[in-house]
């Protein structure tokens, strides 16, 4: 097969002019056999035509089944554990070159529209992007949950694509297929899969909006990379969603190259890596790879050469981190696979595609020859942990008093850890509990964690979960006991530490409050409301200049949040401020939507007390009866009016 000058392998790169645009369409949670062309069974019309007209690998491998960690191969090339990635909500570390970096550097347009809060810009994937659309509208029972749906990130997406100048990098991100699944009825499938099918297909109709812009552009030569970034268990193995086996159902995903022209459409049963993502679009650019990456370029098997396959490294952390339980590790390598696990596990996939029969006994060189190659990825070496933490950050935090490490997480034990296997019964309670958690039923909630606690005393995830349940009880001796707890077994839980540091400012313990902001400020730097949770701890503890220290960094993550913009104005204010805090809440009052700013009379009596008499008049007459300051507004306006009125 012939490949043009921006092909692979290309002597030199083309001018910027001359170079392809490239589209990367992923979609979450997303088995393959939900789509038309692998299975038949579901309607998907829009991928179906992308898969046609590309090389498409209808078992690729996702490296862990989650979506910040997997994204993050996608975009780096590297495996997540070297990133110090086993968990949503875990950021990004400075020092790898993402694929919008590079390609930014080359002079590309770089934008992303993403859809899920796992990819929100606070985790690090918006590095490289000029524009990073990470606008959520939709919010479930916890922050975690919120998402946009499908036509509306496509909206976002083609209005941008339609004047984009080129070339141009286009990341799109759905999250729909993520449970809760809730599409709309006309989309909805016949069968016990039909809301999950259902949710697939409601995400294939809005990418065929995104195609529609990218034609109306007539955006030239188009590489176009579309991915699943994990899969969905819908069940199998005893998992109802994802995250918590390695099992092929949730790391193998579909995975298309289209680039007319320049690649010829394909069927490929190669085991494609979503690590192979980032190395494979640099080669079809014409551009030098990047050096010491995990993943290789896929362009000899798009040449339609036969190469050795690679093996897949896979691994979840998250029995580990949410239960105590042992981690999972396994590596995928000529049809086989073994996971690493107290009770190891070995299946021949192409005979055993469901990992129904366990060959460990059966087949001992075969696990002994996988196991190597498992050390030998295990063995590789992580990012330089200078790399792994915010030196901005931990400056601004020590400035505030942090004392602490800021250290890498360590390992779990090697021995002695519960096999998730066996732990179905407690997830069952668990998903139960956290079910009626989110439904507002905190009694019911409280006796399934219970019931785990009861059993397994140390389980994080009921721990957690049960502190949130009695907080909102009103039990808080008890709520703080099960989340001090939490937070002994798992000190980098962003979210634990989150909900102590709640904890305690409701029970007056501000300054131990604090110790636990700062260490979610450590382990999430770019969360602004992490940043305003510690700016309201310090000013209730005395502590007006490094409040409005703390509020003033949330506020630059954040700028035109109009939350973070009057709570730094009232710091400002406490600390003697008063001209700042009039500037803030003027911005406030710009940044609220009309009829929403509900501190006129604030404002007023700020602006008052700085000397801006006619300025603070306009604003204590605005003053409504459902601000705490309506009565002073008033009664300082009385003294404002003119003799006689």
């Amino acid at each position: 097969m012939v490949l043009f000058a921006v092909g692979l392998g290309a002597s030199s790169p083309p001018s910027t002019s001359q170079r392809a645009n490239v589209l990367l369409i992923t979609l979450d949670t997303l088995r393959p056999d939900a789509l038309g062309w692998v299975a038949g069974r579901n309607a998907t019309p829009v991928i179906d035509r992308i898969a046609a007209e590309g090389v498409r690998f209808a078992a690729a491998v996702a490296a862990v089944p989650l979506t910040h960690p997997s994204h993050s191969a996608i975009m780096t090339g590297l495996l997540p554990r070297r990133l110090g990635l086993r968990d949503n909500g875990q950021v990004l570390p400075k020092g790898p070159a993402t694929l919008a970096e590079v390609l930014r550097g080359r002079g590309y347009a770089t934008a992303a529209f993403v859809s899920g809060y796992p990819l929100d810009s606070a985790f690090g994937l918006d590095r490289g992007f000029q524009v990073y659309d990470d606008t959520l509208t939709r919010a479930g029972g916890a922050e975690g949950d919120l998402e946009r749906p499908a036509p509306a990130t496509a909206a976002a997406a083609a209005a941008w694509l339609r004047s984009a100048p080129r070339p141009w990098l286009a990341w799109v991100h759905f999250y729909d297929p993520h449970y809760p699944y809730e599409p709309p009825p006309e989309y909805r499938r016949p069968g016990p899969r039909g809301a999950y099918d259902g949710e697939v297909a409601y995400a294939d109709h809005a990418i065929g909006a995104v195609l529609a812009a990218v034609q109306e552009a007539g955006a030239g030569d188009v590489l176009t990379v579309f991915a699943g970034d994990h899969g969905e268990s819908l069940g199998e193995h005893g998992e109802g969603t994802h995250g918590f086996f390695i099992y092929e159902s949730t790391v193998r995903v579909p995975l298309i190259v289209r680039f007319p022209g320049h690649v010829a459409p394909a069927a490929s049963a190669a085991p494609a890596r979503l690590l192979d993502v980032t190395p494979t679009v640099l080669d079809l650019l014409g551009l030098p790879p990047l050096p010491g990456l995990d993943g290789t370029s896929l362009g000899p098997i798009l040449a339609g050469r036969q190469t050795p396959a690679e093996p897949a490294y896979l691994e979840t952390y998250q029995p580990w981190l949410s239960y105590g339980w042992s981690p999972l590790r396994a590596v995928r390598h000529r049809g086989f696979k073994l996971i690493d696990a107290p009770r190891p596990e070995l299946y021949a996939l192409d005979a055993d595609p469901g990992e129904e029969r366990n060959l460990i006994a059966a087949e001992p060189a075969r696990a002994a020859e996988l196991r190597r190659l498992l050390d030998q990825a295990v063995a590789l070496p992580a990012v330089s942990s200078a790399t792994l933490t915010d030196t901005d950050a931990l400056a601004r935090l020590r400035a505030l008093g942090y004392t602490g490490a800021g250290a890498v997480p360590s390992e779990p034990p090697i021995q002695g850890l519960r096999d998730p296997k066996d732990g179905r019964e407690f997830r069952d309670l668990l998903t139960q509990g956290d079910l009626l958690l989110r439904r507002g039923d905190f009694a019911g909630a409280i006796a399934r964690f219970a019931a785990v606690l009861a059993k397994d005393p140390d389980n994080r995830f009921a721990l957690h979960r049960s502190g949130l349940a009695l907080l909102d009880q009103g039990d808080l001796p008890r709520a703080l006991q099960r989340l001090r707890r939490a937070a002994q077994l798992d000190p980098d839980q962003p979210e634990v530490r989150i909900a102590l540091a709640g904890a305690l400012d409701r029970s007056g313990q501000h300054a131990a409050a604090i110790e636990q902001w700062q260490e979610a400020a450590r382990l999430q730097p770019r969360r602004a409301e992490v940043w305003a949770g510690l700016g309201s701890a310090l000013g209730r503890s005395g502590k007006p200049a490094e409040a409005v220290a703390a509020l003033a960094h949330a506020v630059e993550l954040e700028p035109r949040d109009p939350r973070l913009l009057a709570r730094l104005a009232f710091a400002e204010h406490a600390a003697g401020r008063v001209e700042d805090a009039a500037r803030h809440l003027r911005a406030t009052a710009e940044a609220s939507a009309p009829g929403e700013f509900p501190y006129a009379g604030a404002l007023g009596l700020v602006l008052l007390q700085a000397g801006h008499r006619d300025e603070a008049r306009v604003w204590l007459a605005r003053s409504q009866p459902s601000e705490p300051e309506y009565a002073e507004a008033r009664r300082a306006l009385e003294k404002l009016a003119p003799a006689g009125r």
